[in-house]
């Protein structure tokens, strides 16, 4: 439990109701600032602690000790408090799936010094809790079979790991995995990727990759074009079942 968060909302004189009352959100969405790994998105983050006359850095110090990059911290906010995350991945595996291992060899062909990859791929390995967290996310991932026949790093064993992690994955209650299979035809996936999390209020909100910045998307246009992206990726996708035979086997080529 976080307790300087459950001592200064007591202190205040302040209930979970109050609190949301104030700031806009569902009670739900408070009481849940009381477990640990659960922060406020930034936007609410500096009102509650103002409310609560604290600092932010006093009520969640994992904040300060963050090490993702500052451009995508909003996104990783959103995600930790989002109910269900559908997520489609034409060129990597999505980071929420990704072993240490992988994501440090993506991160390492780019222009990032050895501490910063470091630093991004041990932010990545921590995102994964929501995973397994009671009250986590449902995630529904769906990747292009071209992300198992692409070879990250020099090491052909790095992939049949990360294959293999994501079989683990694909047994967990909290995701899905789906694939689109390379005889596909030509389909809207190819625009590129993007998530897309609702969250406890009912309200969307989606993420478009980008490498330079969080090109996070609220608008209802937005995301109205997203959704139906989403279900004609979707209807490309194999089953479940068939999706999972068919990472068997790329993941046994590796090998």
């Amino acid at each position: 439990m976080n307790h300087a968060f459950v001592a200064a909302l007591a202190g205040a004189g302040h209930t979970a109701e109050s609190l949301a009352g104030q700031i806009g959100v569902h009670p739900k969405t408070v009481a849940r600032w009381a477990n640990p790994g659960h922060i406020p998105q930034s936007r609410h983050r500096s009102t509650v602690a103002k409310l609560l006359a604290k600092d932010a850095d006093a009520l969640w110090p994992d904040v300060v000790r963050r090490r993702e990059p500052v451009w995508f911290r909003p996104w990783v906010d959103l995600e930790r408090e989002a109910v269900t995350l559908r997520s489609f991945e034409l060129t990597w595996v999505p980071g929420l799936l990704q072993t240490e291992a992988y994501a440090r060899a993506t991160l390492a062909g780019g222009v990032l010094a050895p501490d910063a990859v470091a630093e991004f791929a041990e932010a990545r390995m921590n995102r994964q809790a929501i995973l397994s967290r009671d009250g986590g996310p449902l995630l529904i991932a769906v990747l292009d079979e071209g992300v198992l026949r692409r070879r990250v790093g020099d090491d052909r064993a790095l992939m049949a790991s990360q294959l293999a992690r994501l079989l683990g994955f694909a047994e967990m209650g909290s995701v899905q995995l789906h694939i689109v299979p390379a005889d596909a035809p030509s389909y809207p996936g190819l625009d590129g990727p993007f998530t897309i999390a609702d969250m406890p209020d009912g309200s969307r909100v989606a993420h478009v990759d980008s490498p330079a910045r969080a090109q996070i998307l609220d608008q209802m246009s937005d995301l109205v074009s997203l959704e139906r992206r989403w279900e004609r990726i979707r209807g490309e996708a194999l089953p479940r079942g068939r999706s999972v035979d068919l990472l068997r086997e790329a993941a046994a080529s590796w090998t």
